[in-house]
């Protein structure tokens, strides 16, 4: 059993005892319980931390722990009606981006998630990182509000083009970018042209802001410039927001000739290009540079991630942008959120330029690869008659279902047979064209486990068919 969950577990136990104390009534010592409970030291410190958390128990260093005082009972609940009335009829949609986060069941197979499993994650990398970042003896003190300078020119390095540290500004995610970025470019109410499909996250963001997002359908290599200009053309948008590289859900890759036509139809439209490239460093097969690489005139907001090639609490990111844009999106940052913590700047530092950050890439490219292929490999066995797409990178297969499949039912039986999947519909800004589902293959726990739901999501798709 994991520590966390054991800890989970003894203060559920001593919670109980507790209640059936007096107030100031000290609880056996932290050897009685371990051997009363069959845990270690760290099992019952963390139960007990648990519970002073929750002011059941007062620690008193080299005394033990005791019951606290009983906190006065609660008051009628508040009515909380009028508050209805105050915030008007906007509201914020959290419940796709909720579901996506949430962890599945437990003995439920993960095929569907934006992370990468815990296996395949730098953990010991990154613990030594954050421990010699922690050494530094101004690891807490206020960093240039931009970030780093040594971490701005990696990411501009990395992004290439005419881009350089001072075009950089660090943010907490990509998530937390794409809102900066979006209320620093938009008013409310102007439209945002997006991919149809396109990620979850920018549009709960884009109608948290108060924007309309307009779908711009895509097909095997992304963005499709006819649909993209014809798309300005009718909505005056000065704005479009894509993943050319491993875009989500589908795993298009967008190619070279396809990313200059992209840029020159909004180069003709006079409008700004989000480029969120959060997967590049999921690359299985050579991708072709950032958008931000080829852009002459500043009209590419590049947003670069590290959470998905490492794990989901580095929050850290960088937005590059030249000339007023790049000044408006650095002023929204400071007003909205000041800047990153400095022990994550200072971790990642260490991480990008330790011999371990290319050594991890090469075994994440390696594995999602196998992964990849034994998951295709798998739905041709199961379900040959299955349209699978074959991504260079990224997380994620993108299966057409024959006509007719309710794709949100079909995720939710599978659920109940303990696999998890990804509803295509949730990914369209309207209706979507046809059903389809994102299946996973970078958090599930092994190859074997990869089969394994497959087998178990074939007769679902057969008889939904």
């Amino acid at each position: 059993m994991h520590q966390d969950s054991s800890a989970g577990s003894l203060a559920d136990r001593l919670r109980a005892e507790v209640h059936r104390m007096r107030p100031g009534e000290r609880l056996p010592s932290s050897r009685a319980l371990m051997e009363r409970h069959k845990v270690s030291p760290v099992t019952v410190t963390r139960a007990l931390g648990l519970l002073a958390a929750e002011g059941l128990v007062v620690t008193r260093p080299g005394a033990g722990a005791f019951a606290a005082e009983r906190p006065a009972p609660a008051p009628e609940p508040a009515d909380l009606g009028w508050q209805a009335v105050a915030l008007g009829h906007r509201a914020v949609d959290a419940s796709g981006v909720s579901w996506l986060l949430t962890p599945p069941p437990e003995g439920t197979i993960a095929l569907s998630g934006g992370y990468l499993h815990p296996s395949l994650q730098p953990r010991q990398a990154l613990a030594g990182a954050a421990a010699r970042a922690a050494r530094r003896p101004d690891a807490w003190d206020l960093p240039p509000l931009s970030g780093l300078a040594e971490l701005r020119t990696w990411f501009a390095r990395t992004a290439g083009g005419a881009a350089g540290p001072a075009d950089v500004v660090l943010t907490g995610g990509g998530q937390q970018s794409l809102t900066t970025v979006l209320t620093a470019l938009l008013p409310p109410g102007s439209p945002l042209l997006v991919e149809s499909p396109t990620y979850l996250g920018v549009l709960a963001i884009a109608r948290a802001c108060g924007l309309q997002p307009v779908p711009v359908p895509i097909d095997q290599e992304g963005l499709r410039p006819d649909l993209l200009a014809e798309a300005f053309a009718m909505t005056g948008a000065r704005v479009v927001c894509c993943q050319p590289t491993f875009h989500n859900p589908t795993g298009a890759l967008m190619g070279a000739e396809r990313r200059a036509r992209v840029l020159a139809v909004a180069r003709a439209a006079g409008a700004f290009v989000i480029e969120d490239d959060f997967a590049r460093h999921l690359a299985i097969e050579p991708v072709p540079p950032p958008l931000a690489a080829l852009d002459g005139d500043g009209r590419v907001v590049h947003i670069a991630s590290l959470t998905k090639v490492t794990a989901p609490s580095l929050r850290l990111a960088a937005v590059i942008a030249r000339g007023p844009v790049g000044e408006r999106i650095r002023a929204t940052q400071l007003v909205t959120d000041f800047f990153p913590a400095r022990p994550l700047q200072e971790t990642v530092l260490e991480l990008v330029s330790s011999p371990a950050w290319p050594r991890h890439l090469r075994t994440v490219r390696t594995a999602l690869k196998s992964r990849r292929d034994a998951l295709r490999d798998a739905l041709a066995r199961e379900l040959p008659e299955l349209g699978v797409s074959r991504p260079a990178g990224g997380m994620h297969l993108w299966a057409r279902l024959p006509d007719g499949t309710d794709d949100v039912a079909l995720a939710e039986a599978a659920l109940r047979a303990g696999v998890l999947v990804s509803a295509g519909r949730m990914f369209f800004p309207a209706e979507p064209p046809a059903p389809h589902l994102r299946i996973s293959y970078g958090n599930a726990a092994s190859e074997a486990e990869l089969a394994e739901g497959v087998r178990r999501l074939a007769p679902l798709i057969r008889r939904a068919a």
